[in-house]
């Protein structure tokens, strides 16, 4: 983590955890004033190592119980191809992630629907004809054992749980 000290750990595990925090909020925690806390805030955001800010959704309480994995493989690999493809995902809100693999799979895209109806739908007016798509492998999610935002970043000195239960 070029750039970053303890202090800016900390402060990005503050935001992850909770975005909606005052800045003397956050400065607390933190153990700074509030005009530093802005400062620092801002050059995050600034360095581009906060990107942005958004609030977690329940995907099922909007309507979107469906979540299905889907693998795709392409025909070819040239540039042009995969840029119009990866044009094409990037414009599809259906898709909430998508990841250029290795092994199986030249993608793997995460898509939310209402139901199995609308994302066979989905499939057959929107995947299958995306430029160079040739074979698609569809598992549906039966469970999230674990979904979350926030990234595994850590205050130097504070073992993980993982090395913890190591030692």
């Amino acid at each position: 983590m070029d750039g970053i000290d303890k202090q800016d750990v900390v402060l990005l595990m503050e935001l992850q955890r909770d975005s909606h925090q005052t800045v003397q909020q956050l400065a607390e925690r933190v153990g700074l004033s509030s005009t530093p806390c802005w400062k620092r805030i801002k050059e995050l955001e600034a360095s581009g190592v906060i990107r942005g800010y958004t609030a977690l959704v329940d995907r099922e309480k909007v309507g979107l119980s469906l979540c299905v994995i889907a693998e795709v493989n392409l025909t070819r690999h040239n540039g042009e191809e995969v840029a119009e493809f990866e044009r094409e995902v990037a414009g599809c809100p259906q898709i909430v992630s998508c990841w250029s693999t290795t092994g199986q799979a030249d993608y793997v895209l995460k898509v939310l629907m209402p139901d199995i109806k609308s994302y066979e739908r989905f499939l057959h007016d929107t995947v299958f004809k995306m430029p160079g798509v040739t074979h698609v492998r569809s598992s549906v999610v039966l469970k999230e054992v674990k979904s979350q935002a926030r990234l595994p970043i850590e205050a130097p000195g504070r073992p993980t749980k993982a090395k913890a239960r190591r030692a």
